[in-house]
This record gives C-alpha cells, structure tokens and sequence, in this order.
C-alpha cells in the first residue's frame, strides 16, 4: 500500500462481520476492538443465509455425548474428539447465550424450544428461530447487540488485504476503506471470513465467500488444514440463480425425499449424510437424469408455515412446493478446512486467530455435521473474544476512525478470471475428483497465484491431489477406499509448491 494512514488499533482487530466474529466482539466488551467488513455490515455473510438452524442437547431425551457421537460418526474419522466434546458441551449455554442477546427462538405454546431434525442427527436437536429464517435472526441479533457496545468499532466497505507480519508475529492489518487504505497497527487479528463457496460455479454460499481469509493466513505463514475437504450441499434450487438457494435439510427431515424424473428413489435414506446424498445425486446427473425433492406428501400443505423463506423462492421461480418437484442439484455449501487453530482459536503464527467456517478446529473432520457451524461460529466466536479479553486488558474508550469515510459503491462489474476460476475449480474439484483433474486444475490456476481466488482454488486442488483416498467431503474416483486417518496440511514454507506427484505428503503441526 502506498499513500496510507497509519492507525494504532487500540485492541484487536477482527475481520469479518458474520456470527462468528461479532461473536467474538461482543464477548470481548468492554476491552475494544475494530470490526472490518468488506461490505455492508449485515449482508455478504453465509450466517444470514443459514436456514438450518443450531445443533444443541437440549432435549429431554438428548446429551451433549449423544451429538458428539453423531458429530464424529459425520467427521469420518478426522474429528479432533476432545475439540467435539468440548463445543457439543458448549452448545445449550450458546443458545441460551444467544437468547439474552435478543435472538427469539421458535417456541412450543408452553415456551419450550421447538427442536427440528436433520440429516445424520440421532435426536431432534435444530433450535430454529423464524422458522427456516434462522441465520437471518442470528446475525440480527449480533449485530444489534455489536452496535449497542461503546467498545466496538464496526468499518463498513473496508476488506482487509494483508496481514502485516514483523519478527515472527502479527503487526497489523491493511485495510481499505472507503475513505482510502489504511495500515492499522494491532498485534491481534481475528479471521471470522467465512468460507470459500464462490469459488464454484453451484454454491449456495454468498458469491464473495472466496476463502479471502484463508489467502490472508497462507501469505502471513499460517498453517492451513484439510483444504480439500467441501461439503457439497445435496439440495440446493436448481432454477438458474447464482448463487442457488438453498433447500434446508430440514425439509427432508420433516418426511421430503429425493428422487429421480420416473419417481424412482435416488437413495433409499433421504436422512443420509450430506455426501452421501450428494454423490447418489451427482451419479443420476452423470446418467443423464435430473434429480428433485419431493416435499408434495411430507411436509405437503405445511410447507409454507415451516419453511416460508424456501416456499416463497420457490413460488418466484414458478414451483408450488405442495404441487411441483423441486429440481435440486449438489453445490459448494461448507468448508470443513480452514486455518489451523486451537480452542483459543490461535493459529500456527503468533497474534493471528481465526473462529467460524474460515477456521479448522477439529469438529467438523472430514465431513460437518449438519447445523454444527452455527454452533462452531458462536461458541468458538465466543472463546476467542473471552481469551482476548483475558490478555487486551478492559478498557472502554472507542478507537479513532482512519480518514475521512465516503459512499461506496453498491455495484461491481463481473470479473471474467473470477468466472475462469470458478469454472476451473468446479471442474477439477467438484463432488468427485481423479488426479487427472486436479492436475488439469493446478496447470490452470498456476498463473493466478498473485490473486487470492486463484491462490486458494489452487491449494484446494493441491490438497485434494495429496489425499490419495476418499473421505467424507473428498472423493477420489481413483482412490475410492480409505486410508489410515490423516491430515494435509500446507504453509507458505512450502512454496514454491512441488509436483504432488513427486513430493511427499505435507506435515506440520501448531507450534
């Protein structure tokens, strides 16, 4: 950056506005913090998107061992079991949590919470809060309790581009602003950016979802873990919106199946974990055949009242739920890698933390089980503002904007490498991958490694090649069993990268 402002950031920074980090903001009042958005605060985040809702043992007849069993059944043996007991554990007291911060959580008539079920869930266990609205009302409610909070300063428009790295540790941040770039200085930065959805031509997730954060770790030496692991959503609205909306998988688990354009059953279990469902679906594609869910029965005329942010897409794209097959289709839905970090949410590089999807902390392993992130977000969100807060010191005061702020603008025009990369991606690392693919990939994306997009596609494709076997989120036609459990793991110690047909598996591990 030339021609910047250079501020001291008296507290952490925090990039990214989603659950995950005002999570953490709120939980670090009154010690300050600056939170950077790259847009509007409250829009381009996959927290208000989210319609699945919250994993808790709530229940009567639920525990917090009965969902870590169910987390580390879907994580195909690549969970860290400490890190699932830990935040299953964790999960009643962020609902409750939440609930004093103003979320207004779907009750029965006695006031009890109504539970919901999902897909690889043993117990009915999804706390929802307007129905499928659940993602809207969290980030509602964060960012109406962020704005209350004196300590929190939130930057709209302001993306983060480096990480500044001296001796060995954080620095700072570069940001820019609507008003121009800015170097804050700060030896605190929590990543909360989300996941990396846009980088495939069918995501469900908010097209800047890129893995900006993942780039911003790589490049100041972070260790990033099991890049190659995307769970691909198996229901999302096939009806030629980009990106497509989402068919929650609360709707099969209220009696919805999956089928074939004869009525024949994709799959015998609707419920099946999502990579599961979504390799049954990708074979009937490859065959030839289109793929929908079929809602008509089960929850038939009670579609509208349980999931009315679906039912309402649907009617726009001309479909009746009660009447129509939904034309569905697997897309780019969670990343179960992400910046290798502790339950401190530290990473491998002193200073720099990470929390939310953009995060690999040992839940979700190899595949997530579903409505775990939200949990994983604001648990984990929560940890890192309260460990912060331990060593920032509390003090209330609010930090000095940079420079002078201006209108930005609401509009970009399209980037056809983005379209390129995108294309590139999907292609070699979709649902399921051989390594003449991925190899085709990497000779693709090698001249884009100046720009992020183009440098996490190609570590993704790289991790992918390493992992010479299939598990959870990662299928290898080449490779169909399973090895010994292992993780890939990558760093900029490892650039420039080698030949993955020539080099050994990466190793590393937190320091």
């Amino acid at each position: 950056m030339t021609g910047r402002a250079e501020v001291v950031a008296d507290g952490p920074v925090i990039v990214g506005g989603g659950l995950a980090g005002l999570s953490c903001a709120i939980e670090l009042a009154p010690a300050r913090c600056i939170v950077l958005s790259a847009g509007a605060l409250s829009t381009g985040t996959s927290t208000g998107w989210a319609q699945g809702g919250v994993a808790a043992a709530v229940g009567a007849d639920d525990s917090a061992d009965e969902h870590a069993a169910d987390t580390l059944a879907a994580g195909a043996g690549l969970c860290d079991e400490a890190v699932v007991r830990a935040i299953t554990a964790a999960g009643p007291d962020a609902i409750e949590w939440l609930a004093r911060q103003g979320t207004r959580w779907d009750r029965d008539a006695d006031g009890s919470l109504k539970l919901g079920l999902e897909g690889a869930h043993g117990r009915r266990r999804i706390v929802h809060a307007g129905g499928d609205g659940t993602g809207a009302e969290l980030l509602r409610t964060v960012v109406d309790a962020a704005r209350a909070l004196p300590s929190v300063s939130l930057w709209d428009h302001s993306p983060a581009r480096r990480i500044v790295v001296e001796d060995g540790a954080v620095a700072g941040v570069e940001v820019d602003t609507p008003g121009g770039p800015v170097l804050l200085r700060t030896t605190a930065v929590v990543l909360a950016t989300g996941g990396i959805g846009g980088l495939f031509t069918h995501t469900t997730n908010p097209l800047s979802s890129r893995g900006q954060g993942l780039a911003l770790a790589f490049r100041a030496g972070a260790v990033l873990r099991d890049l190659e692991m995307v769970q691909f959503h198996p229901t999302a609205l096939d009806v030629a919106i980009d990106p497509m909306p989402l068919v929650s998988e609360a709707v099969r688990g209220e009696g919805a199946i999956i089928v074939n354009e004869r009525g024949e059953w994709v799959l015998a279990n609707p419920l099946s974990a999502r990579d599961v469902v979504s390799r049954a679906e990708w074979a009937q594609l490859q065959a030839g055949h289109r793929v929908f869910l079929d809602a008509r029965t089960s929850p038939g005329e009670r579609f509208a009242q349980l999931f009315p942010s679906i039912n309402a897409t649907a009617v726009a794209a001309g479909l009746d739920p009660t009447r129509d097959l939904l034309p569905v289709r697997p897309a780019a839905h969670y990343h179960m890698g992400g910046v290798l970090v502790d339950l401190a949410g530290r990473s491998t590089v002193p200073g720099l933390y990470a929390a939310g999807e953009v995060a690999s902390t040992g839940l979700h392993g190899a595949n997530r089980l579903a409505s775990n992130s939200l949990l994983e977000a604001v648990v984990c969100g929560r940890w890192v503002g309260q460990h912060l807060g331990r060593i920032q010191g509390a003090t209330a005061s609010v930090p000095s904007p940079p420079v002078p702020r201006r209108a930005a603008p609401s509009w970009r025009p399209a980037d056809p490498l983005i379209d390129h990369i995108r294309a590139v991606v999907t292609a070699g690392a979709g649902v399921l991958r051989d390594a003449d693919g991925l190899r085709r990939a990497l000779d693709a994306l090698r001249p884009h490694l100046d720009d992020d997009t183009g440098l996490v596609g190609y570590l993704l494709a790289h991790s992918a090649l390493h992992r010479t076997e299939s598990r959870g989120g990662h299928t290898r036609t080449d490779f169909p069993a399973m090895n010994e459990p292992g993780h890939t793991l990558i760093s900029l110690a490892d650039l420039p990268l080698p030949d993955p047909a020539d080099a050994p598996e990466l190793q590393g591990a937190l320091a």
